[in-house]
């Protein structure tokens, strides 16, 4: 891969999924042909002097994600993901290249789009910082023209399946990083867009509400069919939710299929963290190794693709076990092992 996608910009290493892959297998609702950003930094050399830098946030990037699709979008910070999500939207005009969204320009439609589209950006809230939920609910609104009665079912649907019922007369700024997040799921959808651009949507939710969340996610796509394209650090959300997932490292696609696939590519491993009863010799079972040991706790690593069952039960049946987790690998590893092997 480091040939193909560092020379040919778009080219990427396919794992199954491709580009028509996702539940909807048809139409396409997003299209990218040989999309560039590139920006210009003045930065500093001397007491005196600047020097001209031009930055290629995006390189060469070509995908389409088919109506009702669930796709991740993923890659290290400032691989180039945000800059694409906001030329999707109309954010930001492409340097060069092609891109469409239900068929419109965004750079030159943006207002058009707006009305078939909802975004969640994770550190930047849509919502109105001094008034209650409810209120910011009802300037969106206004904002969209939505009818009374749609407002009012999606925003019952909204509430109970998101759990907000408690939180609707509570100031934003009152609210937790978790709670916004929520709150913020809820207006983007409340105009029924066509396809949801979300930005890591389970930052800082307790394990209770990412399920709430993922939930609610699979079923707004099962029953409305509504396309979303992903972005996150979080594997499991990928894992538990998307069919198809990109990779996208320096501006370019470097991986686009299955998730199954995109641990087989980068050779990535899980890790069992086993806590036994007492120290002893590093723990044999098959298809793990120990990686580190320290007392009587011992650090296992197997690859990402298998279940951790086998092992847990080999383990509980051969060893003193009192606790054990298991420990997803991180995407910057992911793509670190991608670089390494040269894929």
């Amino acid at each position: 891969m480091k040939g193909t996608a560092a020379e040919g910009g778009g080219a990427a290493v396919s794992g199954g999924g491709g580009a028509s892959g996702g539940r909807g297998g048809g139409e396409a609702l997003i299209s990218l042909e040989g999309v560039e950003k590139v920006f210009e930094v003045r930065r500093r050399t001397g007491r005196l002097r600047r020097e001209r830098q031009v930055v290629r946030a995006v390189d060469g990037i070509s995908f389409e994600v088919p109506r009702g699709a669930m796709v991740g979008y993923i890659g290290p910070n400032g691989a180039g993901k945000s800059t694409t999500i906001k030329m999707l939207t109309g954010i930001l005009t492409p340097s060069a290249g092609r891109v469409r969204v239900a068929g419109i320009d965004p750079s030159r439609e943006r207002t058009r789009l707006a009305h078939r589209i909802g975004v969640v950006f994770g550190q930047r809230t849509t919502l109105w910082w001094d008034l209650p939920l409810r209120d910011s609910y009802g300037l969106a609104r206004r904002m969209y023209r939505i009818p009374e009665a749609r407002f009012a079912a999606n925003l019952e649907r909204c509430v109970e399946l998101l759990d907000l019922g408690k939180l609707l007369e509570v100031p934003v700024r009152q609210l937790s990083l978790g709670q916004r997040m929520r709150g913020d799921i809820a207006a983007a959808l409340l105009h029924d867009p066509e396809v949801l651009y979300l930005d890591e949507p389970t930052i800082g939710l307790d394990v209770i509400s990412k399920a709430r969340v993922r939930g609610f996610l699979r079923e707004l796509n099962a029953e409305r069919g509504t396309t979303v394209l992903l972005t996150t650090h979080d594997l499991q959300d990928i894992e538990q939710l998307c069919e198809r997932v990109m990779v996208i490292d320096r501006g370019r696609l470097m991986y686009d299929g299955a998730p199954a696939g995109l641990h087989a590519v980068g050779e990535s491993e899980r890790t069992l963290v086993v806590d036994l009863e007492r120290e002893l010799p590093p723990v044999r079972v098959a298809g793990a190794r120990v990686v580190r040991v320290e007392g009587p706790r011992q650090w296992l690593a197997f690859p990402a693709a298998s279940s951790a069952a086998p092992l847990v039960a080999a383990v509980a049946a051969e060893y003193p076990l009192v606790d054990l987790s298991v420990r997803e690998p991180e995407i910057e590893e992911v793509i670190a092992r991608m670089y390494a092997e040269g894929v």
